[in-house]
């Protein structure tokens, strides 16, 4: 889960005698790219060397570091594992490589089967979010022999064994939210956490058409991770207020189902869901088609009982010929339990994926040759208005995780000035989290800003400042709720004034970040969008003699 919720990527560096140099993996969004990891770890032992990536290099749009890592260090081949699923960037980076006069294979080529097997599989969520236009969804459950995830009056601690739970851990943290059902909360009130200090964690999604949920359930802990409610438009509004000040995010739908949870995750730039939900939710979810892949436990015990729960609900099912049947299964035991995986008909499995990116190739090639007015770029009057969530989305460069480092004067805690000192930030996040806390009185605020200046990643560092801003309000500007304006807009400047590929791409059109109430413009497009706003202002105002 360290690399999450960026696709993950590494790159091995190995000598012309076959020796291993260096090797590295990017660690979440909006920081430094494997390629480059690896050169600098490499230093002068690069030149000549073979750079072998699972996934085709996809720095942020706009940028190239990786490839020109690469090309500054003096690699002389490069072999692709699988060319990146993304529309907007598949097979640039390749050819930008091959322009330069490298010497180039993917794994179809040079690998075995069995390395581009293993290339798809590190990267099978972004698979199904790029073909499917879904996250991933897998669904979890863990059962008895005689196929029970609970007695007849619902007890289910514990089903499955310390080991399996530990696979079940790691799963979440790999995953971009948890989801449950409003029965899940009402019968076992878990917590859905990684159980790790630090790191990716992943949003706790709850389904609730009606919100008959418990007022003290220990999923409205926001300090342990995110949670997001998701419920029908009008339901228990007073319930709602409550939660939203407990920090909460509540979003409404006119009518709630599985597919509309599923096609909000792909909105929101999730990669993968993980459901862990009873059998009363994943039968709608399994007919739906929103669950592409099961994770599935068998313990050897035996519970009896025939109104004991099953890991699935009524599908309507008559005849065995009806049954949903799995493909590209696989055993393993875990402790004493077994556990299989399996990908569901919505999928297809891994190779059927891929196929599928390559007829799509195929057909954009021959479109592109037919009808060259279809294309469509930054500036088209049908791309004048776009949404960005992730860093490596297409319009990933103006957000603020993505990996643009800012110069910024010195503001310490208690307001005071830094005089002439600057400091360099990883991220605008890094600067706008840190600073949250800059106006405070406060000697434990000092320390705060310097974890999150510490921070390995934006997600790190937004997840440091908004803990501390509801554990430690005391710690935060007594001014915040009006500086922080001007605060983020300083940034913006810093980080368009300094890095052209950004530049361009807000020159070219405008922004809403479609899940923030203030800084973007909301799931329903009612939000303020202030973020949208200030990198406006900035586009049109110009940024100190650049433009």
């Amino acid at each position: 889960g360290v690399t999450q919720p960026h696709p993950n990527m590494a790159c091995i560096l190995v000598g012309p005698d076959g020796s291993k140099i260096s090797e590295a993996y990017q660690r979440a969004q909006g920081t430094t790219s494997a390629e480059v990891l690896a050169v600098t770890a490499a230093g002068g032992a690069a030149r000549g060397a073979t750079a072998y990536l699972n996934l085709e290099s996809g720095d942020c749009h706009g940028e190239m570091a990786a490839v020109d890592a690469l090309v500054r260090g003096g690699v002389s081949r490069v072999v692709v594992g699988l060319r990146h699923p993304l529309r907007h960037l598949r097979s640039r980076a390749i050819g930008m490589l091959r322009a330069g006069s490298f010497d180039g294979d993917d794994a179809t080529s040079a690998a075995a089967y069995g390395a581009m097997s293993a290339c798809l599989a590190a990267n099978e969520a972004l698979l199904h979010r790029s073909v499917l236009r879904r996250p991933l969804g897998v669904l979890k459950y863990a059962m008895t022999l005689d196929g029970k995830i609970a007695t007849n009056i619902g007890h289910s601690s514990w089903v499955s064994s310390p080991q399996s739970r530990g696979l079940v851990f790691e799963m979440r943290a790999r995953s971009d939210a948890v989801i449950v059902g409003g029965n899940t909360v009402r019968r076992d009130n878990p917590r859905l956490t990684t159980r790790r200090e630090g790191g990716h964690t992943p949003a706790r999604i709850v389904m609730s058409r009606t919100l008959d949920l418990p007022e003290d359930a220990n999923l409205w802990d926001v300090t342990l991770a995110p949670t997001i409610v998701l419920t029908q438009r009008g339901a228990r509004t007073r319930f709602q207020a409550a939660l939203r000040s407990a920090g909460v995010e509540v979003v409404e739908f006119d009518f709630l189902t599985p597919e509309s949870v599923a096609d909000y995750c792909q909105e929101r730039g999730f990669l993968q869901c993980f459901w862990e939900c009873g059998g009363t939710l994943a039968a709608p979810t399994i007919a739906s088609g929103v669950v592409h892949k099961v994770m599935a436990f068998v313990a050897p015990k035996i519970i009896g009982g025939v109104r004991a729960p099953t890991p699935v609900g009524e599908l309507g099912f008559v005849e065995m010929t009806q049954a949903v049947e799995l493909s590209d299964t696989s055993w393993s035991q875990v402790g004493p339990d077994l556990m299989m995986t399996g990908y569901m008909p919505a999928s297809g499995g891994l190779w059927a994926l891929e196929a599928a990116l390559e007829a799509a190739d195929e057909e954009t090639a021959a479109d592109a040759a037919a009808v060259p007015s279809r294309r469509r770029g930054p500036g088209s009057p049908q791309s004048r208005s776009v949404a960005f969530y992730k860093a490596w989305d297409r319009w990933g460069a103006l957000s603020n995780f993505s990996p643009h480092p800012i110069v910024m004067p010195v503001e310490l805690p208690g307001g005071r000035d830094g005089g002439a000192a600057t400091r360099r930030w990883a991220s605008v996040e890094h600067y706008y989290q840190a600073h949250k806390f800059s106006g405070g009185h406060h000697q434990d605020a000092a320390a705060v800003m310097e974890a999150i200046a510490a921070a390995p990643s934006p997600e790190e560092a937004a997840r440091i400042g908004r803990r501390a801003e509801r554990t430690r309000p005391e710690l935060l500007r007594r001014d915040w709720a009006t500086a922080k304006v001007a605060f983020m807009h300083a940034a913006l400047r810093a980080k368009f004034s300094t890095h052209p590929g950004p530049r361009a791409m807000l020159l070219a059109t405008a922004g809403a970040s479609p899940h923030d109430y203030y800084w973007g413009a909301g799931y329903d497009r009612t939000g303020q969008n202030k973020l949208g706003r200030l990198l406006m202002q900035v586009c049109w105002v110009g940024w100190g003699g650049v433009g």
